[in-house]
């Protein structure tokens, strides 16, 4: 795989880490609000509200949280990966192009 697709998918990776985090983070946000504040914790639905463990949701916290954090850290990985590819150093001598080479032009 080339480098500027190693970069591409960092990009990528670290974007829907965002993302996922932007869009589905608010709920898990909420539940550990409930735990600090209350010590109860409810799930809304429908206008109705539903008692729950508040260790479950806060377990769910953590895995949802270590989900996003190993999606930004692949892409970190990648972008890295990328960056510190080898652009240049692996063009054949034949396919060199400058003084002193012997490609035709």
């Amino acid at each position: 795989m080339s480098d500027t697709r190693f970069i591409l998918l960092g990009i990528g990776l670290i974007f829907a880490g965002f993302l996922v985090l932007g869009v589905f983070g608010q709920s898990h946000y909420e539940m550990s609000l409930q735990a600090l504040e209350f010590g109860d914790c409810y799930r809304f639905e429908g206008g109705i509200q539903t008692e729950i463990d508040c260790q479950t949701a806060m377990q769910d916290r953590a895995i949802f949280f270590a989900a996003v954090a190993g999606l930004i850290a692949a892409g970190i990985f990648f972008l890295i990966k990328g960056v510190r590819g080898k652009w240049d150093q692996d063009v054949r001598p034949q396919d060199k192009v400058g003084p002193g080479t012997t490609f035709p032009g």
